[in-house]
């Protein structure tokens, strides 16, 4: 988009650079720390109580990949779209497209349960009182966090960061105020969860908890979509996604001790508000309205984050024309892709209308996997064009390829575990994007700027 003044040369907006590592933290860990208060816990109905707990350290090796692997590629391309400028310099703008498509779809959708969530919420804490309408906080939480999106990315951004520390630090809270040291005395772990029912459905049930696992990291990778409007990403992207990390495996570890030491499992694979409950569990109503209110700013921090991250990767879409270039209008006051957030926001409104918490979590977590999937091929095709040494890194991920074949394989297992489960959805998601692909190669390339693809001032791959 330009402006022009009299007398003056037309003038590119772009997206501010106001960013540093604080606000990179804010939003991966504000998008994913809803998952230690909802969702997670279906794992227990899938596999038991200590299923639950297997899949966290599995998922949690997983999206260490994850993270990993994007610091390296994203502080090297520094864009907005995050995995879809990565995939557009590496692999193609087929894949590129289909990845962008990937990220927009887990984060809409994710942003629908975090609405539903806290509608849900509101609803509960009413004791079902018929002049609650559910609708009501749904459309209203979408609609305000769309319009702090419109105004500014920093302002934004520090309300994320606010609402996800208080979130975070209840979760510390809840931890010690129930004496984790001395079991026995509030929790009780070893009579919940027995040799009887740690896995009531064997292997097979740790398996299947893989999809539902995926929740307690999904989003992580969103820091990336921030890469454009941070003043450092060469230490603001590896710094703040690495320590969003370590901050989720806490929270994560220390959110399965203290439920599972609380709840029974068919309870904790059942409940939507599993640390609400949690607090209700030690009959303190201090800590039981605290997790309650917490649960609603953690809902909103994700919702936050979420609207942020699709709007970045619809708006690149537009900026390179894979899709109309209208949407690649930066706000000339507020600096932000203003057209693609605006546009959006009916579409995330009207999936939370129609679908249900368990629905909108499972498609975010399969578009999140096949998002994964490329990103294990993405960076092995990345050391091998562009060797260490080669171009200039912000960050070098240690270990390689290891880290790329384990998230592989991880994602793998996901994909069966989810089929278990969600075998129709998973074959419709494919078939959605395998129509889509077609639609892209056949008719939508033809105004995608060719010569424009490649940014970087890169050397010509090996083997080119």
């Amino acid at each position: 988009m330009t402006t022009t003044s009299m007398g003056s040369a037309p003038q590119k907006i772009s997206l501010s650079r106001v960013l540093g590592p604080i606000h990179v933290w804010a939003l991966g860990v504000g998008i994913v720390l809803v998952g230690e208060f909802d969702g997670w816990n279906f794992a227990a109905d899938k596999g038991g109580a200590l299923a639950a707990l297997i899949v966290l350290w599995f998922c949690g090796l997983l999206y260490s990949a994850v993270a990993m692997i994007d610091s390296e590629v994203t502080s090297t391309i520094a864009a907005a779209g995050g995995q879809y400028a990565q995939a557009k310099h590496i692999v193609g703008p087929l894949m590129a497209f289909n990845v962008a498509l990937y990220m927009v779809f887990a984060y809409t959708m994710l942003e629908v349960s975090d609405a539903i969530l806290f509608g849900d919420a509101i609803v509960s804490k009413s004791g079902g009182d018929s002049g609650i309408n559910h609708n009501s906080f749904v459309a209203a939480s979408i609609i305000i966090l769309a319009f702090l999106n419109y105004r500014g990315v920093l302002t934004n951004l520090n309300f994320n960061f606010a609402i996800t520390a208080i979130a975070f630090l209840s979760i510390v809270i809840l931890f010690f105020s129930v004496m984790p040291w001395s079991q026995g005395t509030v929790l009780k772990l070893n009579e919940l969860v027995t040799p009887e029912n740690a896995l009531p459905y064997g292997w097979i049930g740790v398996i299947a908890s893989f999809h539902w696992g995926i929740w307690y990291f999904l989003g992580i990778e969103g820091t990336t979509q921030a890469a454009e409007e941070v003043r450092s990403p060469a230490r603001a992207l590896p710094l703040g996604t690495m320590a969003g990390m370590v901050t989720l495996l806490i929270a994560a570890t220390m959110t399965w001790y203290v439920c599972a030491s609380l709840l029974p499992w068919q309870l904790l694979g059942s409940t939507y508000f599993p640390l609400w409950d949690a607090g209700r569990a030690t009959q303190s109503p201090l800590l039981e309205n605290m997790m309650f209110i917490t649960t609603l700013l953690a809902a909103l921090a994700s919702a936050n984050g979420c609207i942020n991250d699709a709007a970045r990767a619809w708006f690149s879409l537009g900026r390179d024309r894979y899709l109309p270039s209208w949407f690649s209008a930066v706000h000339p006051k507020y600096r932000t892709p203003y057209r693609s957030i605006i546009f959006l926001t009916p579409i995330a409104l009207a999936f939370a209308f129609v679908a249900d918490l368990n629905q909108a979590i499972t498609f975010s977590i399969l578009s999140g996997v096949l998002q994964y999937t490329f990103m294990s091929i993405n960076i092995m095709m990345f050391r091998k064009k562009w060797p260490l040494g080669s171009i200039q890194r912000g960050y070098t991920h240690p270990l390689h390829p290891i880290p790329a074949i384990m998230l592989f394989a991880l994602c793998m297992v996901t994909f069966f575990a989810i089929f278990l489960g969600y075998g129709v959805q998973l074959t419709a998601m494919v078939v959605f994007y395998i129509v889509v692909s077609v639609w892209f190669h056949f008719y939508r390339y033809q105004y995608v700027r060719r010569g424009a693809q490649f940014t970087m001032p890169w050397p010509k791959p090996q083997g080119y």
